[in-house]
């Protein structure tokens, strides 16, 4: 889409809440995680932390603004880490799923914990423009990829789809109508903790100042090689990595699959969650970091 089909086609609301309702129902060689597209929010020694972003638009050939992909991340017992992209992000069985579910329905509490552990976690990114970054200003006024959590992602619905009367929905995407985030980070029992991040007032961005605005847009970057199948390992590959990091021949599978996510007591054949929701942005730095320290 180019700038001028985007500014005709501002308003699309609609289509993006239709986008996230569906998203809500249902490789080779080793990488380094260092991503200088990447933006990450600073944090003080306290675990505390502030800045101000612009959740942009889809590039041209994205459909949307933003995508979605899961990771596991977890030491086995070997001491060797299993830090990978999960096959369920392309619609594909993953090996570690299947493992999930097995545990998980065997009734015994300790192959529960051990699965919940290794529980996939959900990830989303999307294009953003830095306008205030007090802790580092050189990233201000330029455009990077941001990877948040669910309750990023559910403050974002709740400007879309506003729950109370007297509220109108807003698309955060847009930059004629939408609107900057103020990103509050607390430390919360060793936990980084979004609650108090919030929306701004509608505004334009850079005033609606379209030269401005089409560099910007020309900057954006192509989100689809987070779910192209290339950047992925194999369901064996992925097999074969898992049985080396449980020090197992054949690591164990099963047909019955679970995906343990985000919120409740997992139930078999649907995707659910539990109710160790990560919303932290570094979990794949985090556990790459780990790894290559041993």
């Amino acid at each position: 889409m180019s700038f001028e089909n985007l500014k005709r086609n501002s308003d699309q609301l609609s289509k993006l809440l239709d986008a996230a309702q569906e998203g809500n129902g249902s490789s080779g060689e080793k990488k380094s995680y260092v991503d200088e597209r990447i933006w990450k929010p600073t944090v003080d020694k306290a675990g505390n932390g502030y800045a101000v972003i612009r959740f942009l638009p889809a590039a041209e050939g994205n459909e949307l603004p933003w995508v979605k992909y899961w990771d596991h991340g977890f030491k086995g017992p070997t001491g060797l880490w299993f830090i990978e992209r999960s096959l369920t992000s392309i619609g594909q069985q993953c090996p570690v799923s299947e493992m999930n579910g097995k545990l998980w329905n065997s009734g015994v509490e300790s192959d529960k914990a051990l699965a919940r552990e290794r529980k996939r976690r959900l990830h989303y990114v999307s294009n953003i423009y830095v306008v205030s970054d007090p802790s580092a200003p050189q990233n201000e006024g330029k455009v990077f990829l941001y990877t948040f959590g669910k309750k990023i992602f559910d403050k974002i619905m709740d400007l879309m789809q506003p729950q109370f009367p007297g509220e109108d929905p807003v698309n955060p995407f847009d930059f004629w109508k939408g609107a900057d985030f103020q990103l509050k980070i607390r430390n919360v029992e060793g936990y980084r903790n979004y609650d108090k991040s919030e929306f701004k007032s509608p505004e334009a961005l850079k005033g609606g100042d379209e030269t401005q605005l089409e560099a910007i847009y020309n900057t954006l970057y192509d989100l689809s090689e987070f779910t192209d199948p290339k950047n992925y390992k194999t369901y064996e590959e992925l097999r074969t990595k898992l049985a080396n990091v449980l020090g197992e021949s054949v690591p164990r599978t099963t047909a019955d699959t679970v995906a343990l996510d985000n919120t409740a007591a997992p139930v078999v054949g649907k995707e659910v969650s539990s109710s160790m929701d990560d919303d932290d942005d570094d979990t794949m730095s985090y556990f790459a970091k780990l790894a290559n320290e041993e």
